[in-house]
């Protein structure tokens, strides 16, 4: 293929054409059309050989595994298409076509790209001193094939490199480093976290998944269980998406979006709590299976929450002037019991709160006592205001740095 082919076929991505947004290959983009334009000099070739080299190293010296693995990833039409069930034969061909020029791509080396310029002279000496990046051989096509039928499992675009998002502006933002935490960290409330996971279980394998309410005590881990699970399921396509309470209103929009997408999604609402007259209350309401429209079967929504109802209620709203005062409970108490699966995160009693703390010695590998380790954690435990798991996990932290000797 000659240079000005490398270079047409580049700017005539259709299918792929997000791939030229890509810091790396907008480079060699920029490489080709300098060199297809005929440079008198070698600066400005040398200047965007060594961008796009540059770029590229920051993620691997294989310019081969590097485009492989941005063509795997890619949110195209077709992906979006083939997720649904339904690839119009116009675009398999040009999938099929682009998939060919981009293996021939993958294999491309800069010799062979100087050799295509100057074919007078294969080797150009002013150049030689430039590094050469590797390439590696594959079969695109069969790759990309394997792709779309896990991509119920490893998703696209994003969604591939991510598996924790947040929300802003109305849009899904990815978060880089999410909490690492695993279920195996944490120990004490395996019954609770069970009827969460099973339910999760459910969601992944398509069948009906409850929307999910734990409530609890401050600090018993409701929502270290929730990004656990994320964490242990994200191999399976679970992704999970963190909402704030004001940004409620934005998530029926962000659903329909989702509903197309072949994985599955946990909206998570951390501390939900709401005032009898907050806006966002009607929102959540709606959200929870409450609009014309229905629930999308790959979506459930996870919340945690001090307060059993959700609501903040005071003594003065019992004793109040509303007429039908039994209505206006029904309807508070209306929005918890929209959730399916209520799971409750009870403040732990000393037995389990000794079992928590030999579990979380032995992770951290603190060498005491144990009865010494029980009576110093007792101790801290009263003056942190109570047994919690969140008080176990600071106290063997403290033991971990020394404080606690």
């Amino acid at each position: 293929m000659k240079l000005r082919e490398w270079n047409a076929h580049l700017h005539g991505l259709v299918v792929f054409r997000a791939l030229l947004n890509d810091p790396v290959v907008a480079r060699l983009l920029d490489l080709t059309d300098r060199m297809e334009a005929g440079c008198s000099s070698y600066g400005p070739v040398c200047d965007a050989v060594a961008a796009f080299e540059a770029a590229l190293f920051e993620y691997t010296t294989n310019w081969g595994s590097y485009l492989s693995n941005a063509v795997l990833e890619a949110e195209t039409i077709c992906v979006r298409q083939a997720a649904a069930g339904q690839l119009d034969a116009l675009l398999q061909s040009a999938l099929d076509s682009e998939l060919q020029f981009l293996q021939q791509l993958c294999g491309l080396t800069l010799d062979e790209l100087f050799q295509t310029a100057y074919s007078e002279q294969a080797q150009r000496p002013e150049l030689a001193f430039l590094p050469r990046w590797q390439t590696c051989e594959l079969d695109l096509a069969a790759a990309y094939a394997q792709r779309m039928s896990e991509v119920g499992k490893k998703g696209y675009g994003m969604f591939a490199k991510h598996h924790v998002f947040t929300v802003e502006n109305g849009q899904l933002v990815p978060v880089k480093y999410p909490d690492p935490q695993r279920l195996s960290e944490l120990p004490g409330y395996e019954k609770e976290r069970e009827k969460v996971i099973a339910n999760t279980k459910a969601l992944l394998a398509g069948m009906p998944a409850n929307n999910v309410l734990l409530y609890g005590d401050a600090g018993t881990g409701k929502s270290s269980a929730v990004k656990a699970i994320a964490n242990e399921f994200a191999p399976e396509g679970l992704r999970l998406v963190e909402v704030k309470k004001n940004q409620l209103y934005q998530i029926p929009d962000l659903m329909d979006k989702l509903a197309a997408n072949p994985l599955k999604f946990i909206l998570f609402i951390d501390d939900l709590s709401f005032t009898a007259n907050d806006d966002n209350f009607a929102a959540l309401k709606a959200i929870l299976e409450g609009s014309v429209g229905g629930r999308a079967q790959n979506i459930a929504v996870y919340a945690t929450s001090n307060r059993r109802h959700l609501i903040k209620e005071t003594l003065s709203d019992r004793t109040g002037d509303d007429i039908h005062e039994a209505d206006t409970r029904q309807e508070l108490m209306s929005l918890s019991a929209r959730f399916g699966l209520t799971v409750t995160f009870q403040r732990p009693e000393k037995a389990r709160f000794e079992t928590i703390l030999e579990e979380l010695a032995k992770q951290h590998n603190i060498q005491m006592p144990t009865e010494q380790l029980l009576l110093k954690a007792e101790a801290f435990a009263l003056r942190a205001g109570g047994r919690s798991p969140r008080v176990a996990k600071q106290f063997i932290e403290q033991c971990e740095a020394g404080v606690q000797k």
